[in-house]
């Protein structure tokens, strides 16, 4: 999880001051941006729908949480990429990660899925210039089709057991649109403020100028165990795909990911049989009598070593 990410996704008490930093940052990006003149994407081809749903996800993210709903979802609806976001202005290119000798390089891709008037973003976490960034993915869709919602996904770290029932909160970008989700099972009824000298996260950020497009926006925060926050956490993965499913009616069938699910928690009790450690653990966490510093660092250890990076 990045470091903007890890910040709680709580929403603010103070609008006013929230919206000064957010211009003061969107200023600075402007006067820079503005003299570069190099094309930042390419549109392929252009969905044939007139309104569309936006979801936005990010990679990384913890528990695999925003890859894994966009992959699920443009597979499940047979979505097809439309356009992408050139990377050179927005990502370092010095530092490229390499995994099993393939070099991998930062990537913002769309997809859309016709048979739900649906546009997915798939996209790495941009390092630099975020109001431009963030302008450049809503004049993509906004080229193509108009966006009546957007969805932000993103996982947050949480001090709970994996057997313990998922949270999803949601933070929205103006009351009317609070009023929209109200009736879902989410976590609505929050406040937060960004300590002073802090940015707002990228996902507020993004709120923040979709409603300066007049554009509804939610951001949904899923919680994940600590310990399997390098790791997958398909429930977390499916309690952001059942809201999904129901508020934009997909149906979809989520029956292979709930054999995931089984899967590993299988794994894991298995697991606590071995480890008594383990086992003292988890019990602990599921009793809510938290753990230690290295306690926790320990139980993330033996997680990443039993799960690694899922089956």
């Amino acid at each position: 999880m990045s470091e903007e990410q890890s910040q709680d996704p709580l929403q603010r008490k103070t609008s006013e001051e929230f919206c000064r930093r957010l211009t003061s940052y969107s200023r600075k990006s402007k006067v820079k941006t503005e003299t570069t003149g190099t094309p930042r994407f390419k549109i392929f081809s252009k969905p044939e729908t007139q309104l569309a749903s936006l979801i936005v996800t990010w990679t990384p993210d913890a528990g695999k949480v925003g890859s894994a709903v966009a992959e699920c979802l443009y597979t499940k609806l047979d979505g097809f990429e439309f356009a992408e976001v050139e990377p050179i202005d927005f990502f370092p290119l010095d530092g490229v990660i390499v995994q099993d000798d393939v070099a991998q390089f930062p990537e913002t891709k769309f997809y859309f899925c016709l048979r739900k008037n649906l546009l997915i973003l798939k996209s790495d976490l941009p390092r630099s210039e975020w109001y431009e960034f963030l302008d450049t993915i809503l004049s993509i869709v906004e080229s193509t089709c108009k966006v009546k919602e957007i969805y932000v996904i993103g996982g947050m770290a949480a001090a709970i057991a994996h057997t313990t029932p998922r949270m999803l909160l949601a933070v929205a970008n103006s009351s009317q649109t609070k009023r929209m989700i109200e009736h879902y099972d989410l976590v609505t009824d929050m406040e937060y403020e960004t300590p002073e000298g802090q940015r707002p996260t990228l996902n507020s950020y993004l709120l923040w100028v979709a409603q300066r497009r007049g554009i509804p926006a939610v951001n949904l925060w899923v919680q994940v165990p600590f310990y399997l926050v390098a790791c997958e956490d398909p429930q977390a993965w499916k309690k952001v795909l059942d809201f999904l499913n129901d508020r934009l009616e997909l149906d979809l069938d989520f029956a292979e990911l709930s054999n995931k699910i089984s899967r590993q928690n299988q794994k894991i009790a298995q697991a606590r049989i071995q480890h008594a450690d383990l086992d003292s653990w988890l019990g602990r966490l599921e009793a809510n009598l938290g753990l230690d510093t290295h306690e926790s660092e320990k139980l993330i250890r033996k997680m990443e070593e039993l799960l690694g990076q899922g089956d």
